[in-house]
């Protein structure tokens, strides 16, 4: 059997952001994510060539600080 390889945007960072509509990790809306697999290659790389420029838009949330981090963070601290 021959798998059809279709390229994504996607990181595993699903999370969308209110002010955009836009998913933080991937930049990419629901209906684009929801229809990704069903759209055409030429769709797809019309999607994908802005998806750098939405991205830029998008206002992160903080990370949330790590055991590790914080560790590190409280080791110089104290130096």
């Amino acid at each position: 059997m021959l798998k059809t390889v279709i390229e994504s945007p996607c990181i595993l960072v699903c999370s969308i952001d209110e002010k955009t509509g836009y998913c933080f990790g991937c930049g990419r809306t629901r209906g684009e994510i929801a229809g990704w697999l069903t759209m055409s290659p030429t769709e797809r790389g019309a999607i994908m060539d802005v998806l750098a420029e939405r991205l830029e838009g998008i206002e992160r949330p903080a990370r949330r600080e790590t055991r590790r981090r914080r560790l590190a963070r409280e080791r110089a601290e104290k130096s």
